[in-house]
Formats: C-alpha cells, sequence, structure tokens
C-alpha cells in the first residue's frame, strides 16, 4: 500500500526541498504519494480556516513528513493564536492527536528540532537525501 505523506515544512525558507520531495515522489521505489498543503496554498489569512484544512489534510495521511530546517521551530509572530510555537508544531500535534507515523528529516544535523516532535517516536533521516528519506519513511 502506497503511504500518503503528509509533508510538514516552513514554506518560506524550505519549499525548494518540498519540491525535491514531489520529484522523488515520482519514482516507483519512493512508495508515497503528497498530500500536502501549506497555509499560502490554502489561501487565507484566517488561522481557524488555515488549522482545518491542514487538519483535513493530516487526516487523510498515514504518515507526516517534517522538513527540519533552520527555522523549523522558530516561534511565529502568531504563535498564541496558532496555539503553537509555529505552523509546524501545530502539524505535528495534530499528526499525534490522529495517531499519524512521524519521520523527520534534518537538512543539516545541527538544526533544532521543532518541539512536538522531540520524544514523540519519529523515525529521522539524519540527511535530506533520497535514501535516508526513504529508509526512514520504510521503517515506520
Amino acid at each position: 500500500m502506497a503511504k500518503k505523506v503528509f509533508i510538514s515544512f516552513d514554506y518560506e525558507d524550505d519549499r525548494h526541498y518540498r519540491y525535491l520531495l514531489d520529484a522523488w515522489s515520482k519514482n516507483p521505489k519512493f512508495d508515497f504519494e503528497i498530500v500536502d498543503r501549506t497555509p499560502p496554498e490554502i489561501q487565507s489569512d484566517d488561522i481557524p480556516t488555515i488549522k482545518a484544512a491542514l487538519t483535513k489534510r493530516i487526516k487523510s495521511a498515514t504518515h507526516t513528513l517534517v522538513i527540519v530546517g533552520k527555522n523549523a521551530n522558530k516561534k511565529n509572530k502568531d504563535s498564541t493564536k496558532i496555539g503553537y510555537r509555529n505552523w509546524i508544531n501545530f502539524e505535528i500535534a495534530r499528526s499525534k492527536e490522529h495517531g499519524k507515523k512521524l519521520v523527520g528529516a534534518k537538512i543539516d544535523k545541527q538544526y533544532d528540532s521543532p518541539e512536538e516532535l522531540l520524544n514523540s517516536g519519529a523515525e529521522w533521516a539524519m540527511s535530506f537525501t533520497h535514501d535516508a528519506i526513504l529508509k526512514a519513511l520504510n521503517d515506520t
């Protein structure tokens, strides 16, 4: 069965890694389907609308892949309204609530992981490579 993967990432800084995953997903060895929609793609500034749309996408996935970039744990200006440090932490928390398997993919080992991903039982790809991510997805 193909994995349906929701991708959580910092749109401003790491979207090119998200696009790379799109390209990899076309490879039959990379047995997954991306079900991702980020807040800018949702086309709303209304936080409850964004939360509902993200939650719907997360619920339709089997896995959540978190791209851990430089700002993955940076506090968002709307963190109080989001209810979490940032959108990535919100998406991880929702994923945990809905029993999704978690994978963290670090762009650089030095980058801080999102708080919600720590001690979550996630599989890890400690480098952003095709093989490391595929192994982590397959080990969940």
